[in-house]
């Protein structure tokens, strides 16, 4: 379908404004809060010290084991894409495999902090636990795929206006920090310290299995919850739309190929983990959580400027601005933590990291929505531009670079820590200066540095100004007859049925 349209720009102002209405109610709203809540609800933020002091996996056997399960995900990764695209049932496009794979993935969850229980005190090359976990991340990749593409695209749909929409996501990222999301980051980060420093005699395995598995049961109620009391607003169209209309989608998808550029060349990011500096270099994650708090009231306030700033200024100014805003603080406090030790002194580096946290949370509220709606915005220009929608097969495509970089970076993170000279299994903060050094900077400098190149394709992108506001009137007038049609059509199917009765 062209987009060219006979509308005046007068119209289409006068279109866009007239739908501009909420189609999201407070209990979908209710449920959308909670599916965002459940999100964070984790301790993934862990999964590295599980893996290096509890499982101790082998640093090499693991980049390699990586590199394998990235593989099959490129292949798995456009097979199920194509099937997601072409489903059409009374529940929806997304709905039936968000449904179905819940429970099962959530179940299959626990076999994941059971691994220490099932080879315990084996070495980080012992083959039996090699193969276990080699075929759990196999099986976990698959359903995940299935589980993320359709989740990504039913986000899309849940409301057919972006203001709506940003409302939904405005929401969601201020109040749910409220409601205690993070909550189980802290706990983990307090507890590990108690037992890395002998105040408590517990097992590192058992208080990852009480927390892992605890937070992954919470989290799998709140977003089936969801799915089952929300439902697809924006219609697909009847016919599913063949490979070869896929393949157009993504290749005259301009936003797309810029935000998949941007994260490809963001993709050569090499980073740490702030988590892990805090444990080996500092010896408290917990000084991470203090660090934070005095952050923690801007984050919310920032998101009062969400709505003037977009009114303002175009995505793409914010875009850009946002991320270089980010990069400059990461960067001053990398340059003053390299100043002779100052990486090693605890006080110090909690007060820094607590200052750069402060100044970055002004921007952290644009930054979540902005990041959402970009996405967002380019799946709406497909439906405009092509007059169907393949966000399966578009979210697919637009991963598949950044997927096959990823196997590369991912492997190459574990080798990174053999070369830096890191060591598994040994107490808490013994690591060299060198090491402790190369850790403060993997999580603060260098990843700014080797992701800057990000920021290029952000000066290009399209969606901005009159051409936005002309797309989405075009397509609210668009849906609108859309569903005009149905309900004519399913009203003469009932006069018909009336008649021969």
């Amino acid at each position: 379908m062209d987009n060219n349209s006979n509308n005046t720009p007068n119209r289409a102002v006068s279109e866009f404004k007239v739908y501009d209405r909420r189609y999201v109610g407070a209990k979908e709203t209710f449920a959308y809060l909670l599916n965002d809540f459940s999100n964070a609800f984790n301790i993934n933020g862990f999964l590295d010290r599980f893996i290096w002091d509890v499982v101790k996996i082998d640093f090499k056997t693991n980049a390699l084991m990586n590199m394998l399960a990235g593989i099959w995900d490129v292949i798995n990764d456009p097979i199920i894409a194509a099937m997601v695209d072409r489903t059409r049932t009374r529940w929806g496009k997304f709905r039936p495999y968000l449904l179905l794979f819940q429970i099962p993935m959530t179940i299959l969850g626990a076999f994941y902090w059971l691994l220490p229980f099932f080879f315990p005190g084996t070495s980080g090359t012992h083959l039996p636990k090699l193969i276990y976990y080699f075929i759990f991340n196999i099986i976990n990749e698959t359903g995940g795929t299935f589980t993320s593409i359709a989740k990504a695209g039913y986000m899309t749909t849940i409301t057919p206006h972006p203001n709506d929409r940003a409302r939904l996501i405005t929401m969601a990222e201020l109040l749910t920090g409220y409601m205690g999301e993070d909550m189980p980051a802290y706990i983990m980060g307090v507890l590990l310290d108690l037992i890395n420093n002998g105040y408590l005699k517990w097992k590192l395995q058992n208080v990852f299995l009480a927390m892992g598995l605890g937070t992954s049961i919470i989290s799998a109620v709140f977003t089936l919850y969801f799915f089952l009391v929300s439902k697809e607003r924006v219609m697909q169209s009847i016919e599913a739309p063949s490979v070869k209309q896929g393949l157009k989608a993504v290749i005259n998808n301009y936003p797309v190929l810029l935000i998949t550029i941007s994260d490809f060349l963001g993709g050569f990011s090499v980073s740490g983990s702030n988590t892990n500096y805090f444990i080996d270099v500092l010896g408290s994650a917990s000084l991470l959580t203090i660090a934070n708090i005095p952050s923690g009231l801007n984050g919310s306030i920032s998101y009062a400027f969400v709505k003037p700033i977009r009114e303002k200024f175009s995505s793409k100014t914010i875009w850009v601005f946002e991320d270089l805003y980010t990069r400059f603080w990461y960067l001053a406090l990398f340059a003053v933590g390299s100043i002779g030790k100052n990486f090693k002194k605890p006080l110090l580096m909690t007060i820094l990291f607590g200052v750069q946290a402060w100044f970055d949370k002004w921007a952290f509220g644009i930054r979540k929505v902005v990041k959402a709606e970009l996405y967002n915005e380019a799946m709406d220009y497909c439906e405009w531009k092509n007059g169907y929608r393949v966000e399966a097969t578009i979210g697919v495509a637009r991963n598949l670079i950044t997927k096959l970089q990823n196997i590369v970076m991912n492997s190459a993170k574990s080798l990174i820590l053999e070369a830096i000279g890191y060591k598994q299994g040994i107490t808490i903060g013994t690591q060299t200066d060198k090491t402790k050094w190369w850790l403060f900077a993997l999580c603060t400098g260098i990843p700014q540095l080797t992701g800057i190149l990000a920021v290029i394709p952000k000066f290009l992108y399209p969606l901005s100004g009159k051409m936005r506001e002309r797309m989405y009137s075009e397509l609210m007038v668009r849906r609108h007859e859309a569903q005009l049609a149905v309900t004519q059509e399913n009203n003469d199917i009932t006069i018909r049925l009336n008649e021969t009765i």
